[in-house]
């Protein structure tokens, strides 16, 4: 028995040193790269394993489906997390996969911008978004708008936050940590 709890641990702390090291080749922190999303769509592949490539989408519970490893939630992970996840499920039937996972296409990374600006409604953001870009996206602010009562709206959970937005104060340079970077879901409310 402790051979067998042995063997365990050392299989457990090779694979958070693999983990570690695919992150640190990366450069990116976990808790820094981008967290796949409902509606996201991935390729999936596993090297030497022809049978084993797959487009999958990301559904709106979170999961996905891939061969021999079932059903899985992918919504919140990491590309890198999601890699190694799939790959530890396929070494009970492939010895030592190795599991590539890329994004094809960032479509569950929406943010939405709504009330009196030019274009509102829903924008995927392929890249980090802050606010006063997201009003740029949806065409600027109307004339009637009031530009220092913006509100972010963010579901955390079942709560909703609500972080309040003065645009003559960024026009003046002032208070620029209001500016933030917006996450999927954030809806930009121009009253």
């Amino acid at each position: 028995m402790q051979i067998f709890t042995r063997v365990f641990f050392s299989i457990i702390l090779l694979f958070s040193q693999s983990t570690q090291l695919a992150i640190a080749e990366t450069g990116i922190a976990d808790e820094d790269a981008y967290k796949i999303q409902p509606g996201d769509v991935l390729e999936v592949s596993v090297w030497k394993e022809e049978n084993m490539i797959r487009t999958v989408l990301i559904r709106p519970d979170g999961g996905m489906s891939f061969p021999l490893v079932g059903d899985i939630h992918a919504a919140g992970e990491s590309v890198e997390r999601l890699s190694a996840t799939i790959a530890e499920r396929l070494s009970k039937y492939i010895p030592d996969p190795v599991v590539t996972v890329s994004m094809q296409q960032l479509s569950g990374n929406k943010i939405y911008v709504v009330g009196k600006v030019a274009r509102p409604g829903e924008y995927v953001a392929t890249s980090y978004v802050d606010v006063v870009q997201a009003i740029a996206m949806a065409g600027g602010m109307t004339t009637f708008a009031s530009v220092n009562k913006i509100k972010i709206v963010r579901r955390m959970g079942d709560n909703l936050e609500a972080y309040s937005f003065r645009f003559s104060d960024i026009e003046d340079g002032e208070n620029l940590e209001q500016n933030i970077i917006l996450k999927s879901g954030d809806i930009v409310v121009v009253p």
